[in-house]
């Protein structure tokens, strides 16, 4: 039997991912990268804590009269956002935080006050907000009463009882966690593996892998292999420094953990792929930098890691939503805090899919083995 039919692939691979496991591990800029920065974020926003994102949603009953110089003042206020959604929708959002309150604006039958205007929230929602809300109902109020009852009559009264359901507190670390975790997995995938790639190759290492009977693609497997533990690893930190120190939310606990993974690992495969493509097309290494920036700084910056992507102008909004990161961390959003199954997240995964496919097909046109 010759000597090439006696190796064995697969305990050649595992030589491989384990020796590149342990060289990321002793790499102080893969840990920094990885799992410092998005800790240290999570750190930050955690201590801050809360549900203190100012948000002033809202939706108005279905029910309610819409005839009023008082609706159309509020549909029309600037920083204001009105939401139009069916009951059960509306509902939902409400429980989730999603919007700050339902307003209710009803005829009293008289002509002092001529309206009552009534809120609905939850429990989910952050004081604070609904004070901003009632603020502007009040302040719309007296604007009105200025202009037509210059007398101590008044065009409308607001409830300040408000009715509030049952709901989840929506807090700070349920947003900014996912999008750390993307930052974690976009950075290691994209930078890690163009840095590994363009130093094996210039180093002559791959080169020296082919004196050696094992195919090119179990070379290329334990590299990827070693990348996705230690980055699968990062993950499991970072959640559950978020679940533990500052309550993360989990909805489904050990189900909605696993669920992250599988979407972790998928995410980390496209990112992967912008590596090898970026370590196939730099010249040296003071281009890998540059090369990657460009496809990491805009999904940083655009694909809701730090806020919403609601807040960017209607005309940037679509170029946010073609990003990669932006469905990964909408879809763990939707599985930590909203119990979603991964299969729940089609769009998101769909999206993904399409990139995974564009992605690779242009890094096996590319990459480069010497």
């Amino acid at each position: 039997m010759s000597t090439t039919s006696r190796y064995n692939q697969f305990t050649a691979m595992l030589a491989i991912t384990k020796a590149s496991l342990q060289a990321i591990f002793r790499s102080p800029s893969a840990v920094v990268f990885s799992i410092a920065f998005p800790l240290i974020f999570i750190l930050v926003f955690g201590f801050v804590g809360g549900s203190g994102k100012i948000s002033v949603s809202i939706a108005f009953d279905k029910k309610a009269d819409t005839l009023n110089p008082i609706y159309q003042i509020l549909k029309n206020t600037a920083g204001l956002k009105i939401v139009a959604k069916e009951d059960h929708l509306l509902k939902e959002d409400l429980e989730k935080g999603r919007i700050t309150a339902v307003v209710d604006i009803q005829k009293t039958g008289k002509e002092n006050p001529a309206y009552s205007i009534h809120l609905t929230s939850s429990e989910a929602v952050n004081p604070q907000n609904i004070q901003v809300i009632q603020s502007i109902v009040s302040a719309v109020i007296s604007g009105l009463n200025q202009q037509q009852f210059p007398e101590r009559r008044t065009v409308a009264v607001i409830n300040k009882e408000v009715n509030q359901i049952p709901g989840r507190v929506y807090r700070t670390i349920d947003f900014i966690l996912p999008g750390q975790l993307g930052f974690s997995l976009l950075s290691a995938g994209v930078f890690g593996v163009a840095f590994l790639f363009f130093n094996l190759r210039q180093q002559l290492v791959l080169k020296r892998f082919y004196a050696t009977p094992i195919h090119r693609s179990y070379i290329v497997l334990g590299e990827a292999i070693s990348r996705v533990i230690f980055q699968m690893l990062t993950a499991i930190v970072i959640i559950g420094v978020g679940h533990f120190a500052f309550h993360f939310t989990l909805v489904n606990g050990v189900v909605t953990f696993l669920n992250i993974m599988l979407l972790s690992f998928i995410a980390l495969l496209l990112f992967m792929g912008f590596g090898f493509i970026v370590s196939s097309v730099a010249k040296n290494e003071s281009t890998i930098p540059p090369f990657a920036n460009l496809i990491t700084l805009p999904q940083f910056l655009l694909a809701g890691t730090f806020f919403s992507i609601d807040a960017f102008p209607a005309w940037l909004q679509p170029i946010c939503k073609v990003l990669p990161l932006t469905h990964f961390n909408n879809a763990m959003r939707n599985i930590a805090f909203e119990g979603a199954a991964l299969t729940e997240c089609g769009k998101e995964l769909g999206i993904l899919g399409i990139w995974i496919v564009i992605v690779y097909a242009v890094a096996f046109r590319t990459f480069k083995w010497e």
